[in-house]
């Protein structure tokens, strides 16, 4: 048997996956309690826009995708907060419209290209010693930042009015994470890609939430669920030849499943607590 590590973009992959799993259920735990999921859907096309941009002006396509799913995502909430638009026509809107975007930039571009395939469904060749070092330092930003504001995101995720009462800067921390969860879906494009990244923000956290834990317990089995199925995706698409995006989200639907089937009898009903 063939051994990975011997390959330079194997372990580049492998790091930047267990990035990207530790931080992807961190965000999307508070995007799942409150139905805000398809937000994480709407900036991978955001994203996708981005790519096209990168390509074409032939510069690191992962700046381009930061800047335009960050960019998307501060819009997005401001015209949520103004009320002339409800948040799901907003995303809707940015949805449609980016995608539109990007087909008529790869027209331009002259099609598809192999480079772009790889974006759309991840692929860990893409990955270079430059976007690991930035991924990195992305992911260290966004997991010192939900420490930093852990209570005020906890208390607006499930009750924002009564957060907005006691005093708390709702719309500063509403904004502050959409510009996360902007941030998450831009690093985990290289590894999951962007057909597939809101289901790696979503999927393990919705399959953690089946063991009805504390809130702190939900996260950490969330964390461990997204990090397995990253490393056994990567791992197992190796040795298969097959897309790492799509075997990593393939072994986090097969665990969904396995906690729908079993959690009645292994795990007893409770409460969640924070």
């Amino acid at each position: 048997m063939l051994n990975i590590f011997n390959y330079g973009f194997i372990v580049r992959g492998i790091e930047v996956g267990l990035i990207i799993g530790a931080i992807a259920p961190l965000i999307g735990i508070f995007l799942v309690l409150r139905r805000y999921s398809l937000i994480a859907d709407t900036l991978s096309h955001v994203s996708l826009a981005g790519v096209a941009v990168g390509l074409l002006l032939k510069i690191n396509p992962l700046i381009t995708v930061i800047a335009s799913a960050v960019g998307a995502s501060v819009v997005i909430e401001r015209l949520r907060l103004s009320k002339r638009i409800y948040g799901e026509s907003a995303l809707s809107i940015f949805l449609s419209g980016s995608l539109a975007l990007a087909i008529v930039l790869i027209s331009v571009a002259n099609g598809f290209s192999v480079d772009l395939f790889n974006y759309l469904f991840g692929s860990i060749v893409t990955v270079k010693t430059a976007d690991v070092y930035i991924i990195l330092t992305i992911g260290i930003l966004i997991l010192l930042t939900v420490i930093a504001f852990y209570k005020e995101l906890v208390y607006i995720t499930f009750d924002e009015e009564a957060a907005r009462v006691g005093g708390i800067p709702t719309r500063f921390i509403n904004t502050l994470l959409i510009i996360l969860t902007a941030f998450t879906v831009a690093v985990a494009i290289p590894i999951v890609g962007i057909l597939l990244i809101s289901a790696l923000i979503v999927i393990p956290v919705v399959a953690a939430l089946q063991l009805r834990r504390s809130f702190i317990k939900t996260i950490l089995y969330a964390e461990v669920i997204s990090i397995f199925s990253v490393l056994s995706g990567i791992i197992g698409s190796f040795y298969l030849n097959l897309s790492a995006g799509g075997v990593i989200v393939l072994i986090n639907l097969f665990i969904l499943l396995l906690t729908f089937s079993f959690q009645k009898y292994i795990f007893p009903q409770s409460k969640m607590s924070i």
